[in-house]
């Protein structure tokens, strides 16, 4: 199972309205560079290389839901797969969420996801960002 990891960046571009978690694009990009939670932006992220299935930036996670229940924010997005064409993909460890909407700052960094070791995928096979569609990628109290 993966590790959920915060951005500290993130609880004050939160509160400084630099994101709209239930209308902005938000997006999964892979990396095999541990990322840490001083990063702010997507710039300070090594991502890995592009092809063969993967696009430069990764790739947008769909807005399940975006709500709040007796005042405990939970925002759900559906999985994001990736699929090895041509050739493979990584090695990689760290799934990277950040926000492709804003322009100041750009592209701030949400979380990432440590799946404790490297992952190469071969030639058709799958690696799959569970979004968690029951607990949600996040709950705010």
């Amino acid at each position: 199972m993966a590790t959920y990891n915060k951005i500290n960046q993130f609880v004050e571009d939160l509160a400084e309205k630099v994101h709209n978690l239930g209308a902005d694009t938000l997006k999964v990009a892979l990396s095999n560079t541990a990322p840490v939670a001083t990063n702010t932006i997507f710039a300070n992220i090594t991502e890995i290389a592009a092809g063969n299935g993967y696009t430069a930036g990764g790739t947008a996670a769909s807005i399940s839901s975006s709500a709040h229940t007796t005042g405990t924010y939970k925002l759900v997005l559906a999985d994001v797969v990736f699929t090895a064409s041509g050739g493979t993909i990584g090695a990689l460890r760290y799934a990277v969420l950040y926000n492709d909407t804003p322009t100041s700052p750009v592209d701030p960094l949400i979380a990432w996801h440590d799946y404790g070791s490297s992952i190469t995928l071969q030639n058709t096979e799958t690696f799959t960002w569970d979004a968690d569609a029951t607990n949600g990628i996040l709950t705010i109290a």
